[in-house]
């Protein structure tokens, strides 16, 4: 199925764009930017992607946080405070981004979608291999409801996509129509990469993946397969020689092959181990930022893909 790209944005600059294109915030199609353009801003990536998709050449899309940066604890600029209540339409996630949660606030965005308010998400946030209070890898990084990283289940993703399309619509009533085609289209789309992962996740000799952090439950639990976090939820924290040794067992007891690291984290320790176990690494995006510009979420999941496929012995 042909794969729709992610339209070229500019994240650097935020109130710089909303400035410069005269946002008024306005309603019935009198968007934030000069070419009539509703200008939104996103948190972080993979909401990006959505309006993105959703609203197409007819919105102007700017994320809260750079790319390639580190989502969990970005810190926001006053200009970018400021940029929160003039954007025309403004999407986040509630308990991700604590800078964040406090310009929605301050500003209180007239527009606003909280994916963590979206129905499906809002079912399962916190559900998907959530650490118990005495596993090891538990860390307690403050992230409400658990485990936010609902959009490495496609399906939660595409979930997002109808209250976009609706706070886009109420912003821009004239473009309601192509907003709810844009929301179907990408529902399509998301619902073939699910199936693609389903049928390349189903046969496979192993079950176990070894992660940097737990930042992959959702992906796990929607494809049946076993995470086990050198650290928990918390990127930045360092693994305890204690934990070090249940995953020494877990590699050893389950056939582990592989230890994934991810572009964002240091892959110091888990490089470490593995060549001490005789294993090898690779990489699992989270795809909590775009990495690299040329590949959008839809290509980063599907090399996921790829790599579980190697490291589980999938036919």
């Amino acid at each position: 199925m042909p794969t729709p790209r992610a339209l070229t944005t500019g994240a650097l600059g935020v109130a710089t764009l909303l400035l410069a294109a005269g946002c008024t915030g306005g309603a019935g199609g009198a968007g934030g930017a000069e070419d009539d353009r509703l200008a939104v801003l996103a948190s972080f990536y993979p909401l990006q992607y959505v309006v993105e998709h959703v609203g197409g050449d007819l919105v102007a899309v700017s994320s809260l946080t750079p790319p390639g940066a580190e989502p969990h604890d970005v810190e926001l600029s006053p200009s970018q405070v400021r940029a929160v209540g003039e954007a025309d339409v403004v999407v986040y996630l509630s308990g991700f981004q604590a800078a964040v949660d406090d310009a929605v606030a301050a500003r209180t965005p007239e527009h606003l979608v909280d994916a963590a308010r979206t129905t499906a998400v809002a079912e399962h946030l916190g559900e998907a291999d959530e650490p118990a209070d005495d596993d090891p890898a538990a860390d307690g990084h403050d992230h409400e409801g658990g485990d936010p990283h609902f959009w490495l289940d496609p399906t939660l993703l595409a979930a997002l996509a109808p209250d976009v399309a609706a706070a886009l619509a109420q912003a821009d009533p004239a473009h309601a129509d192509a907003y709810t085609a844009g929301a179907e289209a990408l529902l399509r789309d998301l619902t073939a990469l699910d199936e693609e992962l389903a049928t390349g996740l189903a046969d496979c000799d192993q079950s176990v993946i070894v992660t940097a952090h737990t930042a992959f439950g959702y992906l796990t639990e929607r494809y049946g397969l076993e995470q086990v976090g050198l650290s928990g939820l918390d990127p930045e924290a360092e693994p305890s020689p204690a934990r070090l040794r249940e995953i020494r067992d877990v590699v050893a007891a389950s056939g582990v092959t592989t230890v994934f690291t991810e572009a964002l984290v240091s892959p110091k320790v888990a490089e470490t181990l593995a060549a001490d176990l005789g294993i090898t690494t690779a990489v699992l995006d989270p795809v909590e930022s775009q990495v690299d510009p040329e590949v959008d979420y839809r290509e980063a999941m599907e090399q996921n893909l790829v790599a579980l496929r190697a490291a589980l012995g999938c036919s």
